[in-house]
């Protein structure tokens, strides 16, 4: 009896957190979606649908990488909603399509327009707040802005 009230008790609980598991695995994914490897990545293919916003170090290990990666994780929500995409490169060595035709020193923030042109570059970490509010100055973006509110 207490074998079979453990397994009912189990596929009960099981029911109940699959919900929860299906969740954390979308909230996953769509952090997999804003966040990608920029080693083999082009601007092209995010060209009309994306602004990427592309973050160089030399190294992983750089303090400013790390501090601007916690910027941008803080606020995920600000990001998606402007369409963007975080594409990290950390390795020079690899020579990336992103790294030549973008030419970075060091760390490096360069946010793209989705019409494929560079709109921002700096040599220090941004925080989300004001790299939105650089987005929402953007001509396509006040278009966007304007085409949701029905105007």
């Amino acid at each position: 009896m207490t074998h079979r009230l453990t397994l009912v008790l189990s596929l009960f609980l099981a029911t109940i957190s699959a919900p929860v598991v299906a969740a954390e695995n979308d909230a996953q994914s769509g952090a997999d979606a804003l966040f990608r490897s920029g080693e083999t990545a082009t601007l092209e293919e995010f060209q009309w649908i994306k602004r990427p916003l592309v973050i160089f170090a030399d190294t992983d290990r750089d303090p400013r990488f790390a501090q601007q990666m916690d910027l941008l994780r803080a606020l995920p929500d600000e990001l998606a909603e402007r369409d963007v995409v975080v594409l990290t490169d950390t390795n020079p060595a690899a020579r990336s399509a992103l790294r030549q035709e973008l030419r970075p020193r060091g760390f490096m923030l360069v946010l793209i327009g989705k019409d494929g042109n560079p709109y921002l570059r700096k040599p220090f970490p941004w925080d989300v707040r004001t790299i939105s509010a650089s987005i929402d100055k953007m001509p396509l973006r006040q278009q966007e802005i304007r085409d949701s509110h029905g105007r």
